[in-house]
């Protein structure tokens, strides 16, 4: 009987115990996976001729970041630093631009996340990436980074880490990113001296590469432009903008189907109006392109906000528009571990035109400069201080096949331009 009576027990025993796991199974198969979505936004940026070739420039070296950002001249703590990766070395025809992740989560938890640059090399980037590099040398330009167990804090539950984000008064293309009610994100610091983690409402990060766009633009004069869609995928939304001397106007474009080519007349300034009201229309109108393209209205405006003074207020002839979906996910493969409930990528091109009519304003100057015309000399120096960034890829432009006294005064003016106002008397 107590042979019976303990065999009984431990029946009881292990068909609770067989229960309980069942049981414990049932609850974990029961619990909700990670629930969260991810919204990017950025830009690609190209400058060429009005034959449409895009041209080498120096996309780094006028970039305005706040110093907490990590680059390859200062890679943090467990990054090595390639050779020849200083910014005044890097020379591209594309500039990948301020891309920034944002995360929501009704609960605290981790993800791991993960960008690929096949034709690109990854040049900043915050917070400290677990994983980044050109993969070999940085002759070959393809890139990653990765950044493991990013801890997602929901806004609402973790108002008191505000505060603790990184702040100093450089980068006006970084702080208004923040301006949404996206997820705090935290990584674990991997500084020896310092081992706080790392703060901030979004991942990001920068890049250059070789490679184009599915937006070919042509101006054979300064009053038409022709677009040509050159991609698989319809275009979406574009406007190609004017703006010169505290004046301007747009034409909005709906969009442009796979294969097709349309022309635009731009007649020079007729119909401009004053920049501000120019700058205005122009952010109420990309904002609500960028809201249909999925982005949240604050990310939108966020977006907007970061680059109005680049994008609205600088001179020149440029197009920009949303570039398609599909182009991005092969362009920047982006892999987030759980996957997302919804994940948003919105990226914006933006093709500068260095128009005919800049080009022989410049020449000529550039050539009466060389002779020793000090009205030609201040006439260059305000032209490439107007193109700003643009200056140089303008200058082997106009002096392509030029005069070696040429050559030497345009040098010698961009230098000026870019410094502080100069004596042009002595601007050799």
């Amino acid at each position: 009987m107590k042979i019976k009576q303990s065999s009984h027990k431990k029946a009881v025993f292990f068909g609770s115990l067989t229960a309980a796991i069942v049981a414990s199974g049932l609850l974990i198969a029961a619990r909700p996976a990670p629930n969260y979505v991810a919204h990017e936004w950025g830009t690609f940026t190209s400058v060429q001729g009005g034959d449409g070739v895009l041209l080498d420039w120096r996309s780094l070296e006028t970039s305005r970041l706040p110093k907490f950002v990590y680059d390859w001249t200062h890679p943090g703590a467990g990054q090595q630093r390639p050779a020849l990766l200083g910014k005044g070395a890097m020379i591209a025809r594309q500039r990948m631009e301020t891309p920034v992740i944002y995360f929501y989560s009704k609960q605290q938890q981790t993800v791991d996340v993960s960008v690929e640059f096949p034709e690109g090399l990854i040049t900043e980037w915050y917070p400290q990436a677990s994983l980044i590099g050109p993969r070999s040398s940085p002759a070959v330009k393809q890139s990653s980074a990765r950044w493991t167990h990013l801890q997602l804090l929901p806004e609402k539950q973790n108002q008191g880490l505000a505060g603790a984000l990184p702040f100093d008064r450089s980068g006006s293309h970084y702080f208004a990113a923040r301006e949404t009610d996206s997820d705090y994100v935290k990584v674990i610091s991997r500084r020896t001296t310092n081992a706080s983690p790392e703060q901030e409402k979004f991942i990001f990060y920068r890049g250059i590469g070789n490679f184009g766009t599915p937006l070919h633009v042509t101006m054979a004069s300064d009053s038409q432009a022709v677009l040509a869609n050159t991609g698989k995928e319809s275009i979406e939304n574009l406007f190609v903008l004017q703006l010169r001397d505290g004046a301007g106007k747009f034409i909005y474009i709906d969009g442009l189907g796979a294969g097709e080519t349309r022309s635009i007349a731009i007649d020079s300034l007729t119909g401009s109006a004053p920049l501000g009201t120019v700058s205005l229309q122009l952010g109420q109108r990309m904002a609500q392109a960028l809201v249909q393209a999925g982005l949240y209205q604050r990310e939108a405006t966020a977006m907007v906000k970061s680059w109005t003074d680049s994008w609205f207020q600088e001179d020149g002839v440029r197009v920009l528009y949303v570039l398609p979906r599909a182009w991005t996910d092969h362009t920047l493969p982006l892999t987030l571990d759980p996957s997302p409930h919804d994940l948003v990528r919105v990226m914006v091109g933006r093709t500068e035109v260095i128009t005919q009519d800049v080009q022989q304003r410049l020449r000529q100057a550039l050539t009466k400069a060389s002779k020793g015309d000090v009205g030609a000399r201040e006439e260059a120096i305000a032209e490439f201080r107007k193109l700003g960034r643009f200056g140089e890829p303008a200058l082997r432009l106009v002096t392509k096949g030029a005069s070696p006294e040429v050559n030497q005064i345009a040098w010698t003016l961009l230098q000026g331009a870019a410094a502080k106002p100069v004596n042009v008397t002595k601007a050799y």
